[in-house]
Formats: C-alpha cells, sequence, structure tokens
C-alpha cells in the first residue's frame, strides 16, 4: 500500500488539483500491477505560520512523506529509478513559482500491514490478480 501524505500551505491546490494529483499518483501504481485500492492520498493543510523551510517560515511550500508497503525495492538503482520517475510525476503538479516542494520515500516490511482485516495476498499472485481486477480486497486461499 503506498501512503502519501502531502503536507502543504494554503492555496497550494485546488480540490480539482487535489484530484488530478491523486489521479496521477494511483496511476503509477496501477502501471505496474497494484490493486487501485492500495493507494492511500492524503492532504494535510499547514498552516504558513506552522511550516518553516530552513528554520524560516515559508508561505508556499509542500512536503510528501511516501511510504512503500506492498512493494519494496531491491537496490539502490531501482531506488533511483522510482525517485527519478515520481520526480517526474509530481512535477507537473508543483511546479509552480515560488513554491518550494520536496518528496521522500519511506519502506515498511509488507509483513507489518493488513488491509481490511486481511494479509495481503503475495505480489502478483492470483488473489492479488483478483483484488486489482476487482479493485476491492477479499477472502482468499492462502498457498501452502
Amino acid at each position: 500500500m503506498p501512503l502519501w501524505t502531502i503536507y502543504h500551505t494554503p492555496n497550494t491546490f485546488s480540490d480539482n488539483e487535489k484530484s488530478e494529483l491523486a489521479k496521477s499518483i494511483t496511476e503509477v501504481y496501477v502501471a505496474v500491477g497494484l490493486p487501485r485500492f492500495y493507494v492511500v492520498t492524503v492532504f494535510k493543510q499547514i498552516e504558513s505560520a506552522d511550516f518553516y523551510v530552513g528554520g524560516e517560515r515559508t508561505e508556499a511550500a509542500v512536503r510528501i512523506v511516501v511510504d512503500h508497503i506492498a512493494r519494496t525495492l531491491p537496490d539502490k538503482a531501482g531506488r533511483e529509478r522510482i525517485t527519478r520517475h515520481l520526480g517526474s510525476v509530481l512535477k507537473p503538479h508543483l511546479d509552480k513559482p515560488g513554491l518550494h516542494w520536496e518528496f521522500h520515500i519511506d519502506e515498511t516490511s509488507e509483513e507489518l500491514w493488513m488491509i481490511n482485516g486481511l494479509v495481503p495476498p503475495a505480489m502478483n499472485s492470483a488473489a492479488e490478480l483478483e483484488w486489482a481486477r476487482t479493485n476491492r480486497s477479499g477472502p482468499y486461499a492462502v498457498p501452502v
């Protein structure tokens, strides 16, 4: 489950811009086979008086924390590749005059995740493919 928490100053995004950004983020993961509902995007507005960059109050900033759980990246090259790719996905939404933006990715072991009370099926398994096809979780037979 990729969880994207997007901290932003007021007036950074319209409702439509939030929707478009969340869709762009989701498509990154759907393109590699993850079920659409695995992707969660949360926008958290932070007042300018409470948002500091380099010790200075900022009027226009975005800080994104990405938690990768369903998949982790096996090596440095893969981590660099996804970082560049996500940067290119974000740039059209965040490349605005005067806006400071940055992101980072944390990885959590998939063994530490449940969804709707279920341990998610193995990557690319028949059960995960079914979850992706139906866009919902459900009981499945665990291979022995």
